[in-house]
């Protein structure tokens, strides 16, 4: 796959099936987390963002480094548990403890079916 995080090597495109929409901002990241070097950040507040939902791999790495960068910059991190995956699955699950240690110490761990039932009870209110 070449070198991981540098524009242009074979790993870092986007896959298809989840290009962005026309408009839609890209954060090209060359670090581990999300924040380090972007302007993620910025973006967000600017447009008054405060929870995040996140997915990715991998859990123990990139995807637990940005909770955690998120966490130190004031904003709510909500993972889900089932759009993650790390290559070996006690990583993943230690990374998703650690997360949700003492009560949400970086953010809180749930699953996908429930974020979209909260959505859908939402939109019948």
């Amino acid at each position: 796959m070449g070198r991981i995080l540098i524009r242009g090597e074979e790993g870092h495109g986007i896959v298809d099936e989840v290009a962005p929409l026309d408009g839609e901002p890209v954060i090209d990241k060359p670090g581990k987390s999300a924040f380090y070097k972007t302007n993620l950040e910025e973006l967000l507040k600017k447009k008054g963002i405060v929870n995040l939902l996140f997915t990715g791999v991998t859990t123990d790495i990139c995807c637990s480094t940005t909770v955690s960068g998120a966490n130190d910059r004031g904003f709510n991190a909500i993972v889900l548990a089932d759009c993650m995956a790390s290559y070996d699955p006690a990583r993943h699950k230690s990374a998703l403890d650690i997360i949700k240690a003492q009560g949400g110490i970086f953010g809180w761990v749930t699953d996908s079916q429930k974020v979209l039932r909260g959505f859908k009870n939402i939109l019948k209110s």
